[in-house]
């Protein structure tokens, strides 16, 4: 199996390098799935080596290929045009993405050390959380989420004092197992030493007091979020003198319901999800499973990387098992890892028996179905795979970032490649990161019955525009056999509440311009950033009433 070198994952260091220096990753882009591929071949080549931007056009893309004469003969791939947009409409954070990790972990505490403004999420993750925990069967709680609260003097003087009383506030009032602690952008700013104070309240407290550097400028996509927490987890909770429970498998999810189980029962494995919703026990036993996967390579590739690389716990490498295809390669996969062979081989026939009727029933009840999906990444490859499945045309897809490698660096786990490959091209794939302005056009072009969408700010835009939306707020739901069929059934429940969608869209405007929603390419901002200058503007509108 094909490996690409990657960094080693230093444990030792407190902070985690950006992903946009660590795996080249990029917010802004449009062309098929296929370019981006092929834009993406030996990206990995380049992680954090100075090397030029190379700018390839649609008409030149097919003479250049990505064989470039500036990449220094260190591979065949070119480093990605990444479009420069001049604003963000919307986007989400680090910081943010930390709450959502070890914010929802049961028995440990999260400390924002922040003004109060960035808790403002928190009760968006309570609800989450609450779902999460009834979905693996759990008892029903709330996050433990502090925030201290800085004001004013606070960002003059320092808060250290303040960070202290509340670490211990939270061991009183809740006697954690662990403490968390976030940087948030204000802390960065004014030099809050976070790492001075971790140490001397972990030997002040006698449990681990774990800082986490996620300040919302650190990195252009709130994915480095994921990284963060899991860094944190690795450095000061996993057991770091393991022994092997050889049917334990780490599964690194979000809130998804337990799948997994029923999925793993037959190859004899217990599931260890990491790490919403999971417990220090749980977090600390990682370094002890047999093998580590993921439902989505963009989550959960450092943590199992980091696994890998420092406690030898083995990860998957296969695509996601997204489709049968993909399913059948992620269980061989995990068969092999764990001895089980024969048992998987046999799973894998039973349920093509059981379930290939039923897709071909939900393919003639979709036929001539198009669909888009908006999500994150790998994520979004596995679903485009689950469409197709079930004979849905996908001409279009909006992913919120790219990541042209992953911290593995295994070639089974490059997702995209993997759904072009298998499945066919994506005409129009787009990178950007939840811009509700850009979205009418991206529908616009294919024109698709149903859009699924994991952020759901952008499910209104699709609905003024008469277009159903599935907000796919249950990450594992269209996870191996049953996720296809369960995935078929739902849409066809979508779509039948389409007519309302279209009465809708008679009566509600979108609140753009005519000027902007006439515009085809919906980068023109970053390609052409002059329109939106004053001078630019007066000047068109001259033009504008003139012709009148």
């Amino acid at each position: 199996m094909a490996v690409t070198k990657v960094a080693e994952i230093n444990l030792d260091l407190a902070a985690v390098s950006n992903r946009e220096d660590r795996l080249g990753s990029i917010i802004s882009w449009d062309g098929s799935a296929s370019q981006l591929v092929a834009l993406s071949g030996n990206q990995s080549e380049h992680r954090n080596v100075a090397a030029p931007r190379i700018t390839i056009s649609k008409q030149e893309y097919a003479e250049k290929k990505g064989a470039c004469g500036d990449c220094s003969g260190k591979g065949t791939g070119c480093n990605i045009e990444e479009l420069k947009m001049p604003f963000n409409q919307q986007t989400m954070c680090s910081h943010a993405i930390v709450t959502c990790q070890v914010g929802n972990t049961t028995d440990c505490v999260l400390i924002e050390h922040s003004p109060i403004g960035c808790s403002a999420t928190h009760p968006r993750y309570d609800q989450g959380y609450k779902i999460g925990l009834l979905r693996r069967n759990k008892p029903y709680d709330s996050i433990k989420a502090f925030s201290t609260n800085l004001l004013e003097n606070d960002m003059i003087f320092g808060a250290t004092d303040k960070l202290r009383q509340t670490c211990r506030d939270a061991k009183r009032r809740f006697n954690p197992k662990a403490i968390f602690i976030s940087m948030s952008c204000s802390t960065a700013i004014i030099g809050e030493d976070l790492e001075s104070v971790s140490m001397k309240m972990e030997e002040e407290l006698g449990i681990p007091v774990i800082p986490l550097h996620c300040e919302g400028f650190r990195s252009k996509h709130w994915s480095t979020g994921f990284d963060i927490s899991q860094h944190g987890v690795m450095r000061q909770i996993v057991n770091k003198k393991p022994h092997t429970q050889k049917d334990l498998i780490n599964i690194i999810a979000l809130w998804g319901t337990d799948y997994f189980t029923e999925l793993l029962q037959p190859l004899g494995l217990r599931v260890n999800y990491l790490i919403d919703m999971a417990s220090f026990d749980e977090m600390r036993q990682a370094s002890e499973a047999v093998v580590s996967a993921t439902f989505c390579h963009t989550l959960g590739s450092y943590m199992a990387t980091a696994l890998e690389q420092n406690y030898g716990v083995p990860q998957i490498e296969s695509p996601q098992p997204y489709g049968i295809a993909a399913t059948d390669y992620w269980l061989r996969a995990v068969g092999k890892a764990v001895g089980k062979e024969a048992e998987a081989e046999t799973y894998i026939a039973e349920q093509h028996a059981r379930i290939l009727p039923q897709i071909a029933e939900l393919r003639e009840k979709l036929k001539g179905v198009k669909g888009f999906i908006a999500t994150g990444s790998a994520y979004a490859h596995g679903l485009i795979s689950v469409l197709r499945e079930l004979g849905i045309q996908v001409d279009g897809s909006v992913v919120f970032h790219h990541d042209p490698v992953y911290d593995g660096g295994h070639e089974a786990q490059n997702t995209l490649k993997y759904l072009v490959e298998n499945y066919g091209d994506v005409p129009h794939f787009t990178v950007s990161k939840t811009q509700q302005f850009q979205f009418p056009g991206l529908l616009r072009r294919v024109n698709p019955d149903f859009v699924i969408i994991r952020h759901p700010g952008l499910a209104p835009v699709a609905a003024k525009m008469g277009i159903p939306s599935l907000v796919m707020g249950d990450e594992h739901f269209p996870l191996a056999y049953d996720g296809i069929i369960r995935t078929g059934n739902i849409l066809i429940a979508i779509l039948a509440r389409k007519k309302f969608n279209n009465v809708l869209k008679r009566h509600v405007k979108l609140p753009y311009t005519e000027w902007w929603l006439s515009q085809e390419d919906q980068f023109i901002l970053a390609k052409h950033p002059e329109i939106l200058d004053d001078e630019y503007v007066e000047t068109k509108a001259e033009i504008k009433e003139a012709a009148a």
